[in-house]
């Protein structure tokens, strides 16, 4: 029997789950074994779990989960250095240069454990089965809206935190913006990520420029994204991405205020916006890179949280087909993940 552990994200702020109560309960209608840490932050209730019959654990306690549990959360696990025995499903950000990625993959290979990370779990085609793009993008787009009305009032973002629905969320930026609308443009505005980030701007009647690979293949430089109020970059930094905001656009003059760094890898080596370093937080949500003319970045790394029910929700519908076929692990997306783990890590 399959067993299929979800813990509890144990980093501040992280309210959403891969799971929902009605997916725990079509796994054990096919015969998985569910249990579901108990948290003291998920926006999904624990009675909706217990009540579709999965078992719950105490909130943590993973780590003496059985030898055979499938571990699965979303956000990183505690960074204490120990061994990593257990199979675990989870964003590692350890492909891509992250220089902290190398510290996890150390911790698999001296535990023998293994990771299925949630970015590369593909189809055969390699499309991703399941992403919170679309959440990322529209909630980025959020609270760097935010971060150009607190400029524009002569402040910075102030902390953010969760919204019960999109609803809310955009009464909240209709008031904070007044009659006044910032320009925007998207790069990546074809992919979740994008879309996300420019329907949030049309639905507060903002004017978008969507940029793709079209407008962005000549390799730059980019002098129209300095002609904009806002700038969503929504592409993952990867070998070949290019520079689309260098150093020097920090003095140059510009309309430009505030880069939302929705794909946020500052910890990458090819990072599309070298002008900041690390991640910003849902109390900073920005950090100031230039005062003569002011330029914020947003760079949270965790922004579908901003709305966990409804990025929850959306997710976990994505994914449930993928995790019902985990009780054929070497097959699959499955299969492909854990070769892509092992091109790391070696067997």
């Amino acid at each position: 029997m399959t067993h299929l552990w979800v813990r509890a994200e144990q980093r501040p702020n992280e309210e959403r789950a891969g799971l929902t109560p009605e997916g725990a309960k079509t796994l054990m209608e096919k015969g998985f074994s569910v249990t579901v840490e108990d948290s003291g932050r998920r926006a999904i209730p624990i009675e909706g779990y217990r009540a579709a019959g999965c078992d719950i654990a105490p909130e943590a306690s993973w780590p003496e989960a059985p030898q055979d549990a499938v571990i699965f959360g979303l956000k990183e696990l505690p960074e204490d250095g120990t061994p990593l025995r257990h199979r675990h499903i989870m964003f590692g950000h350890a492909y891509k240069g992250q220089h902290s990625g190398a510290a996890l993959l150390a911790r698999f290979a001296k535990g023998g454990g293994t990771l299925y990370d949630l970015e590369y779990l593909v189809d055969a085609d390699g499309r991703r089965v399941a992403a919170f793009g679309y959440w990322a993008g529209y909630a980025g787009a959020a609270v760097s809206t935010l971060a150009w009305v607190a400029q524009r009032d002569g402040g910075i973002c102030p902390p953010v935190a969760t919204y019960p629905d999109t609803a809310a969320l955009l009464e909240t930026l209709r008031d904070a913006l007044g009659a006044s609308r910032p320009s925007a443009i998207v790069i990546g505005a074809k992919g979740r990520v994008g879309t996300g980030a420019a329907d949030l701007c049309e639905a507060l009647s903002m004017t978008v420029t969507r940029w793709d690979i079209e407008e962005t293949s000549h390799g730059g430089p980019f002098p129209e994204l300095l002609e904009h109020d806002l700038f969503f970059n929504c592409i993952l930094a990867r070998p070949g991405t290019p520079v689309f905001v260098p150093e020097t656009a920090l003095t140059a003059p510009r309309r430009l205020k505030v880069i939302g760094d929705v794909a946020c890898d500052p910890d990458s080596d090819y990072n599309p916006v070298p002008v900041y370093d690390a991640a910003t937080t849902w109390t900073k949500p920005v950090v100031r890179v230039s005062e003569n003319p002011v330029l914020d970045v947003m760079a949270i790394d965790n922004l579908p949280s901003l709305l966990p029910v409804e990025s929850s929700e959306d997710y976990a519908a994505q994914l449930l087909p993928s995790l019902l076929t985990l009780d054929k692990p070497d097959s699959g997306v499955w299969g492909r993940a854990e070769a892509e783990f092992h091109k790391h890590v070696p067997a």
